[in-house]
Order: structure tokens, then sequence, then C-alpha cells
């Protein structure tokens, strides 16, 4: 019997390989658990209009991203804490802070996880922080932090 993995089991083969195997393990096990189906030429089809459907919509997805990098690469983001006596800053400068920054001046939703600080943010000045986008996707935000 032919089946089509559709999870990766474990001694058989990955997810999207076509398998000969025998009439009851794969009746059984592979398809009764959800791992495999049998490997009908309508259900070929299916696969492969679901991956091409899968691949469009990666394609999109990373479309968005960069798009996305190249409008923060443009920004420099101005950030205003409040001042101390020894013109440090109450506080650091958090993640929460830059995502609405972010968000309210330029419109641009990030999510506060994917910003990377190589050290936390105590003084003003101008700073460089990292955003991860996802898909290998990286963006560098110029970061302005001014004293009120």
């Amino acid at each position: 019997m032919k089946v089509l993995l559709i999870k990766d089991v474990k001694s058989l083969g990955k997810a999207g390989e076509i398998k000969e195997v025998k009439e009851g393990y794969g009746n059984n096990f592979l398809i009764g658990k959800g791992f495999a189906r049998a490997a009908t030429p309508d259900v070929l089809r299916q696969y492969e209009a679901e991956q091409k459907r899968k691949a469009e919509e990666l394609k999109y997805e990373i479309a968005n991203i960069e798009k996305l990098k190249s409008e923060i690469e443009k920004i420099t983001l101005k950030v205003k804490k409040p001042l101390g006596a020894n013109g440090a800053l109450f506080g650091a400068v958090t993640k929460d802070e830059i995502s609405e920054a972010l968000e309210k001046n330029h419109h641009l939703v990030v999510d506060k996880k994917a910003f990377d600080f190589a050290h936390t943010i105590k003084a003003t000045g101008i700073y460089e922080v990292d955003v991860k986008l996802g898909h290998a996707v990286r963006a560098t935000l110029k970061l302005d932090v001014e004293g009120e």
C-alpha cells in the first residue's frame, strides 16, 4: 500500500514523502493516527495544491516583512524620559515604550519581543536597536533617547 506522509514518522520518512508500507501498518497505525493518507491521485493533487498555497503565503509574508524592514530602517524614533539630578534617566528605556512609540508616532506595529538590546538603555543619546522581524529578517532601528 502506498501512503503520503503528513507528519514525520521516525524510521519511515519525512512529511511529504510517498512510502510503500504493509496494508495493516498503513491503515491501522499511519492513517489511523493521522500520520499519513492513502496515496490516491486526488490526495496527491490536494497535497501539491496545499504546498503551493503555503509557498505563496510564505512569499507574501516575507515581502511584507521586507517592506516593514525598509520602513523601520528609515526611522529615527524619539523617546522622551524624565531625567534625574545627575543627568541620568529615571529607569531604563523598555521594549514596551519603544513598541508603543513606534505604533503611536509611525503607525508600525512591532511586537515588543522583537526588540533586542546589547545592554539596557539608561542614558540619553542615539542607540541602534536590533529588531527581529521573523524568517531570519532583521532590521536596525535608530533610537534617540531625550530627557524631559
